[in-house]
């Protein structure tokens, strides 16, 4: 039995999602940026905690330990770099450009998820890296343009569109996980 912990990574990458959003619309152009800093640096902690351990030992079966580790520990760093900044007071344009460039790796995977049939819902799956990736390319941009209310509108949507996405599969595999690992016991426990 290998230690499945992806349910954990999805929704704090839905809380992530939701805070970007938040940010996107509500906060990007205010006075008060330090109020974003708790939210960021406690997804980002979580993040790059779980992604590194993904990534250095391959829990899960597959490549899922790419697509989830490796997106993960961009996020992760990404929200880190974020709080930094904002605690900091420092600008966001370099932590934008990495955003860009994480983003465009989350949007190749959900184009590879869907070509190769990953996951129990490779369309649903590859849709939620793709609108996750997008938040990523398109940063720098609405930073630039943080006047334009439009632009800072669809970028919240896309974000709550790609943490809908991931809270639907993550609280599902939840349920799921609950009643498949019930019987589990670590290999100390098991009876030979």
């Amino acid at each position: 039995m290998f230690i499945n912990y992806i349910t954990l990574m999805l929704i704090n990458l839905v809380a992530g999602l939701f805070l970007l959003a938040g940010y996107v619309y509500f906060g990007v152009n205010r006075t008060n940026q330090k109020r974003w800093v708790p939210g960021f640096g406690m997804t980002g902690a979580v993040a790059l905690v779980t992604g590194l351990h993904m990534i250095f030992t391959w829990p899960v079966i597959g490549s899922y330990n790419i697509a989830y580790g490796e997106t993960t520990v961009l996020f992760g760093i990404l929200f880190i770099g974020t709080a930094i900044a904002l605690a900091q007071g420092w600008d966001l344009l370099t932590v934008a450009i990495y955003g860009f460039f994480a983003g465009l790796a989350a949007i190749v995977i959900g184009v590879r998820i869907i070509n190769l049939g990953l996951t129990r819902s490779p369309l649903l799956s590859g849709i939620g890296f793709i609108l996750a990736g997008l938040g990523g390319v398109f940063a720098a941009p609405t930073l630039y343009f943080q006047s334009i209310r439009t632009l800072r509108i669809i970028g919240a949507i896309v974000l709550v569109a790609a943490a809908l996405i991931f809270a639907f599969t993550g609280y599902l595999a939840y349920w799921g996980h609950l009643a498949g690992y019930s019987d589990w016991k670590p290999l100390p426990m098991q009876t030979r």
